[in-house]
């Protein structure tokens, strides 16, 4: 997959995965490969900026917890306003989604 395409959903995908659940970096890492036939494989270095700004933006709160192996792991959780852009995001997909199926499916055909 294109890293531009990748890039503009990145964002979106991870405030996905932490609507389901709080998770520690390498969960959301795992969980992207799983569900997308490892079509998105992020590597830490990409994953990480984008956690972090959207931090920054108040979407994603992070926390420290001893995981069940005794370390201790550093977990995103979404808030109300990460619900709030995630909501945004979709939306945005989705227009963006059904207009390039109009273009590819041949759309409205208009005489110029």
């Amino acid at each position: 997959m294109d890293r531009k395409m990748m890039a503009a959903s990145t964002s979106m995908l991870l405030l996905k995965l932490l609507e389901e659940e709080d998770l520690y970096g390498y969960q959301m890492i795992r969980r992207l490969e799983a569900r997308s036939d490892n079509v998105f494989s992020l590597k830490e270095g990409t994953m990480y900026p984008v956690l972090h700004a959207l931090e920054e933006e108040g979407a994603v709160e992070s926390y420290e917890k001893t995981a069940e192996n005794g370390r201790t792991r550093k977990y995103y959780h979404l808030t109300k306003k990460g619900q709030r852009t995630l909501g945004k995001k979709r939306e945005e997909w989705e227009a963006y989604e059904k207009a390039v199926r109009a273009v590819l499916e041949g759309g409205a055909s208009f005489a110029f």
